[in-house]
């Protein structure tokens, strides 16, 4: 793929990655990567051939922090070594390590990204990776790696390195905050963000919670980002951006090329005589245990694949599918989209439901006893294969049978997905169904002027 313009024959394009450098108590992948991009961008006139990647991985991995989020640099510079030796003492220096971060970060110096690295990106969407097998893949094909703490974060810096996103993505603009208003409230005036809403909506998504009227653009934890507008197109996010106005001076903001919002984690498909614990996909199925609805307000019941293998699956109150789910029979079909709960003493392994595509429904019918011929109540059984008869006039008819009428279901055909207050960073919203984008091999991507804006020079120690 084609990023950006070449227009330095000596320089040569360097990729850059870094994962797991926050912790739950603050700091922010995002941020570091906003500080390391004003250093490349002011200090060293780096070349960007493609917009800062935010690439979401796996949400099931239990020991994520916050979104599981990596980010991925691509620029072409020369004198690769001094920019590497600054990215390295920015990200020591910038992570958490002594609240529980444990970052990686790797580079690759060429113009393609093996494609082993690419299917190891593409398999961190949904399943479990080690870093062993991180090692061995950059040792092999290269790539310069750096781990601190257990470095766990190696997975997540391969994997947003051979990330392309030539399928479907989108773009967030994040707006970080001065350091001296970490761990202060966010003032994020509702009604701005309801008006560039309703007038940037489809290419904007995920800013208001109407029906449960709150603010979806502003974490509410320590960390430094003040806000991240999502969207189609970086000129949009900028422009919602400016018309917030907060009180509150900010640090600047950055645009990213991100996989939010497109299910990408979804798109393997599970079989389950071979489900692992905290992986993710989808699975056509059958239900075979009519719905129940447990403590909390939560639905279980049961699964069956094409192969007759069985699982439990739940669906829990917040999404609100649970109305939806609840109202599932037995024989139903059904496409989900789901992530794999670890089996405990208590509850068999589970598949935690994102979103219900119903596919068939069985007609479910009422039985009622006939209808009295003479006097039109109606009447009463007279024992098995007796017949019935009319407790008002008598009458018998010995030859009569149970009336079957179809039941309401109250529920159609169709894709069904959460609130979006009970979004996922990857979940996709309805509207984005038929707005997927993609990029060719050979497409150029040219950057919005205003994709990045730093109000100081920023350095990764004032983090």
């Amino acid at each position: 793929m084609t990023i950006g313009t070449t227009t330095d024959k000596a320089s040569e394009a360097l990729h850059i990655g870094f994962d797991d450098t926050d912790s739950l108590l603050g700091r922010c992948t995002t941020q570091l990567a906003f500080k390391i991009t004003d250093y490349l961008l002011n200090k060293i006139e780096a070349q960007f051939l493609d917009y800062p990647l935010l690439i979401r991985l796996n949400p099931n991995i239990p020991w994520k922090t916050r979104g599981n989020g990596s980010v991925c640099l691509r620029v072409r510079i020369k004198n690769h070594e001094k920019v590497i030796e600054y990215i390295k003492q920015c990200v020591k220096e910038g992570s958490a390590i002594g609240s529980g971060a444990n970052p990686g970060l790797v580079f690759f110096s060429g113009e393609r990204i093996p494609d082993v690295v690419k299917e190891f990106s593409r398999v961190a969407m949904f399943d479990v990776l080690s870093k062993h097998k991180a090692e061995k893949v950059a040792k092999e094909h290269f790539v310069q790696y750096f781990t601190f703490g257990n470095g766990q974060g190696l997975i997540g810096s391969l994997a947003a390195i051979g990330s392309m996103l030539y399928e479907d993505h989108t773009f967030e603009a994040i707006a970080y905050r001065k350091r001296e208003n970490y761990g202060t409230l966010r003032l994020v005036d509702k009604s701005r963000v309801i008006d560039y809403d309703k007038e940037t909506f489809p290419n904007t998504f995920n800013n208001y919670d109407r029906n449960h009227r709150r603010v979806l653009i502003a974490p509410h934890g320590p960390d430094p980002v003040f806000c991240g507008i999502r969207g189609e197109n970086p000129e949009l996010l900028v422009s919602s951006l400016d018309r917030l106005q907060p009180e509150e001076k900010l640090d600047g903001y950055m645009v990213f090329r991100s996989n939010q919002g497109t299910n990408m984690h979804l798109q393997n498909e599970l079989n389950l005589s071979e489900i692992r614990a905290y992986t993710a996909g989808y699975l056509r199925c059958k239900i075979i245990t009519n719905p129940r609805i447990i403590q909390g307000g939560h639905v279980l019941f049961e699964v069956e694949d094409s192969k007759c293998f069985i699982s439990q699956a739940a669906v829990y109150e917040p999404t609100g599918l649970t109305k939806i789910a609840s109202r599932l029979k037995i024989g139903d079909v059904i496409e989900i989209g789901c992530g794999v709960r670890k089996a405990t003493s208590k509850h068999p392994k589970t598949l935690n439901i994102e979103y219900i595509y119903v596919l068939k429904l069985i007609e479910v019918y009422d039985l009622y006893n006939p209808l009295c011929k003479s006097c039109k109540k109606r009447m009463k059984s007279e024992g098995s294969n007796k017949g019935f008869q009319c407790d008002r006039c008598q009458y018998k008819d010995s030859s009569a049978k149970k009336i079957c009428i179809p039941q309401n279901r109250n529920i159609n055909t169709g894709l069904y997905i959460p609130t979006p207050s009970s979004h996922r960073h990857l979940t996709k919203p309805i509207h984005r169904y038929g707005m997927e984008k993609r990029l060719s091999f050979n497409s150029e991507l040219k950057l919005f002027s205003r994709w990045f804006s730093s109000s100081s020079s920023s350095s990764c120690s004032s983090n």
